[in-house]
């Protein structure tokens, strides 16, 4: 099941407070700036920095690949300072 996208639109990185990108078949949501991955468990966003994944330049780049390819955007856009 499919994130509400009314919860997308205020889901952001605990850690930098920035956008983060759905995959949704994945059941993540990631973060391209810190490299870290949060995990979707029962379609609840695990959203504790401790319980997140840093991934490794490989599955970075992989991410990122498919986040192009798939035309995944941004949960939100950020506002400027």
């Amino acid at each position: 099941m499919a994130l509400d996208p009314q919860l997308l639109e205020i889901l952001a990185c605990p850690e930098d407070k920035g956008p983060l990108l759905y995959f949704e078949d994945e059941d993540t949501l990631y973060n391209p700036r810190l490299e870290r991955r949060y995990f979707i468990k029962d379609d609840i966003p695990v959203m504790l920095i401790d319980e997140s994944e840093t991934v490794d330049d490989a599955e970075h780049d992989r991410l990122m690949s498919k986040a192009d390819e798939k035309g995944i955007k941004p949960t939100f856009e950020p506002s400027e300072p």
